[in-house]
């Protein structure tokens, strides 16, 4: 049974507005890249004018803040999803890839370099702290062949506030920015093109480093 829309024609007309708005932001990120992001130009192009535009984002800061939540709450979701299939340290690893292959520039909003001026909300930081949480539950879950806490373990020990109040391990602390780091590096460089020519094949270095990750 489908539930009725409870909201006004009104209210429904805007959301729709508001997503033809984000559609054409989208457009302009992809050909020139965030910073280059112009209510007038997007307003032009509905057929708009800059004050009937600015009644559903109210400046520029406003709707980059919608695009980075809605990318932060579409790899929060696609974890989730692979979480709940129980998936480990490994499928996470690919599905962060291809969530990241198949609309690069939503990747780069989020993990590029930051549009000057722009100061992301706060509750911009909550939905990244989901995907955060779902890779430390995959890392505490693993255990990897036993080895000698590091410097790195007994550092993390001390200093985890970035890790929220999850309970996972100095270890998982670890494996967990490994995969952070490693893992959208090789995906940075592959996707603005630094591999090009190289020869060999980005998923297979890809693969690699999850896997060296895994044993940590």
């Amino acid at each position: 049974m489908i539930e009725a829309d409870a909201r006004t024609p009104r209210e429904r007309y805007r959301t729709q507005v508001r997503e033809e708005i984000k559609q054409h932001a989208w457009a302009q990120i992809a050909a020139a890249g965030a910073s280059a992001l112009s209510l007038n130009a997007i307003a032009k192009h509905m057929g708009m004018s800059g004050p009937a535009l600015y009644r559903y984002f109210a400046n520029r800061n406003e709707l980059i803040s919608e695009l980075v939540k809605d990318a932060y709450r579409s790899l929060a979701d696609t974890f989730r999803a692979r979480a709940e299939t129980g998936a480990g340290l490994g499928d996470l690893a690919q599905a962060l890839r291809r969530w990241a292959l198949d609309d690069p520039q939503r990747y780069f909003l989020i993990y590029g370099t930051p549009v000057p001026g722009y100061q992301a909300p706060d509750d911009t930081t909550r939905i990244a702290s989901e995907i955060m949480a779902r890779l430390l539950d995959a890392c505490a879950a693993e255990q990897p062949p036993a080895t000698p806490p590091s410097a790195l373990d007994a550092h993390l020990a001390e200093h985890r506030s970035w890790a929220g109040e999850h309970p996972a391990s100095p270890s998982a602390l670890c494996r967990a920015l490994a995969f952070w780091t490693r893992l959208h590096g090789v995906l940075s460089l592959e996707l603005a093109g630094h591999f090009t020519g190289m020869g060999f094949d980005p998923a297979q270095l890809y693969a690699s480093e999850t896997e060296a990750i895994g044993g940590c």
